[in-house]
């Protein structure tokens, strides 16, 4: 086996890429220096991604008790009601931070203190595979590495991107509705303008500087060590920065998540890499790479919006027409399905799927049933929306409608994610059915805050074990849905799937694992209306329902009422 050190080996070759031979030569050295002092602290384990996998995606402050760290809690919490139904937790950003719920990092290698510790940590990565943030486009303006930087400490020269004000960054692809430069002030009183794609709070690191990537490798492989086994690249596709482009989706980009993977699998190729990039599905699926180099799992950005339009019309034309577009390079990357996050619902996925017109639908939706809107600016210096901020189930749903309405158009929206190819995730307000949290709003004067209530665990245990809530009614039957799921082999991420197109009412779906021949076909009513349909002739009587346990007969009829759901799993 090539060493690093040879100029032949894929890790030296990505580098040479990226800089100049004398600077490659020193980045070849320090992560063969990373390499070495990680493989004496961290043990290799077997992981395969299966039908078992679900990820919870959970804030660590996300319950919490009076006089106990709240990883405590939410580890006591999983224990007790999820354990054995769901296997991973993806925790959001619990570092030291400044803004931005965690995303503004002042320290990679800290646990915030209001949170708990690394111990906590390490025991919910004892009991369960967890998923953490990179979050390494950019670091807090108070973090030590800006700080050194504004002191003049010359190892962090050029740690962040300076330029001119008067530099022409018109191309640069902007998310959101602020100036690509922010001023800084270093020790001396002269004014350094900063690259800042997504706040002043948020600084962007500079790749370019060979002392970055280093950094960053060592934080993530610090990640590793306390357990981490799934790394979330966050906002990855604006890491790379060349003036007079986009500075989104640069060759560089790929090539340095390519060489970031290659680096950790050294160490720990069980270590699954997935890619934030909320931009337009044909661009987002390019972070998959050849299948062999790049994500092995990327966000399904699309669904979100497009299941939300499905049910707001009872119509899954589109939906349906999208997925049967939906390819992989090969058998070994999948998607990462979900309705919701920390974040809100993103529109710039669905470009050039939904039009104008049905985005402004979508939009006016979500304003009636109490959510709100974030906008970003475009090329032309207009603006747009580019996000709904809402909870996911008040999103489907009008206010003034019944609560079993509300759950069963939030149930055939989370059903439909568990029976998608890939991976699902489930954000923890989805699980418990959570409402829109205005008050919250009013506090932070962040729109993405209606969707992040924190909750006293006493009041949530209440509401879990009250008959007849919604949280309670919700979080009982998501719970059953992913029991079944997790049980069926059909639901191997890396199976095979189609998408049938019987009836503009249903979303259809047809899984099987490659080694086994038996099939689920999953049949969703996303409309108000009873559905009656016949199956093709391709699928056999014996068909039953993972759900109900009803016998499909001979005449192979089914009938779903409104917003019913059926899991059919036979031979064909």
């Amino acid at each position: 086996m090539k060493h690093i050190s040879d100029p032949d080996h894929t890790i030296n070759r990505r580098l040479h890429k990226l800089y100049s031979p004398e600077i490659a030569e020193r980045a070849v050295n320090d992560i063969i220096d990373l390499i070495f002092k990680y493989k004496q602290r961290i043990t290799s384990k077997e992981y395969h991604l299966s039908e078992k996998d679900i990820i919870l995606i959970t804030y660590g402050d996300q319950v919490n008790r009076v006089n106990e760290a709240t990883l405590q809690t939410l580890n006591n919490f999983l224990e007790e009601h999820l354990h054995g139904i769901i296997n991973s937790v993806h925790i959001l950003p619990f570092y030291p931070s400044s803004s931005d719920s965690g995303f503004s990092v002042v320290n990679y290698s800290a646990v915030d203190p209001h949170l708990g510790s690394w111990r906590e940590i390490e025991t919910i990565s004892a009991n369960y595979r967890l998923m953490v943030d990179g979050v390494i486009n950019h670091v807090s303006q108070f973090s030590d590495w800006f700080k050194a930087f504004l002191s003049g400490d010359t190892y962090f020269k050029d740690f962040f991107t300076e330029l001119d004000p008067a530099t022409d960054l018109s191309k640069v692809a902007r998310p959101r509705a602020t100036p690509v430069l922010s001023e800084f002030v270093d020790n001396e009183g002269k004014i350094h303008n900063i690259w800042t794609t997504f706040s002043r709070d948020q600084v962007d690191l500079n790749y370019k500087n060979h002392r970055v990537l280093r950094n960053v490798l060592d934080a993530l492989f610090y990640y590793i060590e306390k357990g981490a086994t799934l790394i979330r690249l966050d906002a990855i596709a604006f890491i790379w920065k060349e003036v007079g482009t986009e500075c989104v989706h640069l060759p560089q980009t790929h090539e340095l998540i390519q060489l970031m993977r290659e680096v950790l699998h050294e160490v720990a190729p069980e270590v699954i890499i997935i890619t934030e990039t909320n931009v337009p599905h044909h661009e987002n699926v390019s972070y998959f790479g050849s299948g062999d180099d790049e994500a092995q799992m990327v966000y399904n950005f699309a669904l979100p919006p497009l299941l939300l339009h499905s049910v707001l019309h009872g119509d899954t034309t589109t939906l349906t027409a999208w997925a049967q577009t939906l390819t992989l390079p090969n058998d070994k990357v999948c998607f990462f399905n979900f309705t919701a996050s920390h974040d809100g619902i993103g529109l710039r996925p669905i470009k050039e799927i939904l039009t104008t017109e049905e985005v402004d639908y979508l939009v006016s939706s979500v304003q009636e049933h109490g959510g709100l809107v974030s906008f970003r600016t475009e090329e032309d210096g207009s603006e747009s929306p580019y996000e709904l901020n809402c909870s996911y189930i008040d999103a489907l749903t009008h206010p003034d409608a019944e609560d079993s309405v509300r759950l069963k158009r939030m149930l055939i929206a989370q059903a439909s994610v568990l029976v998608m190819p890939g991976v699902p995730g489930v954000y923890f307000h989805s699980l418990v059915g959570s409402r829109n949290y205005h008050d919250g709003v009013k506090h932070t004067g962040v729109n993405r805050t209606i969707n992040r209530e924190k909750y006293n665990i006493d009041w949530l245990e209440n509401e879990l074990s009250t008959q007849g809530t919604l949280a309670k009614t919700m979080f009982d039957s998501y719970k059953r849905l992913i029991s079944i799921r997790t049980s069926e082999v059909a639901f191997n991420p890396f199976g095979t799937f189609r998408f049938l197109d019987l009836d503009s009412r249903l979303l259809i779906v047809d899984q099987h694992c490659c080694q086994d021949k038996e099939h689920v076909l999953a049949i969703h009513n996303f409309s108000d209306e009873t559905v009656s349909l016949r199956l093709p002739d391709e699928y056999r009587a014996e068909l039953y329902d993972l759900l109900t346990s009803y016998r499909v007969d001979e005449s192979r009829e089914v009938t779903l009422q409104p917003y019913q759901m059926m899991w059919l799993k036979g031979h064909i």
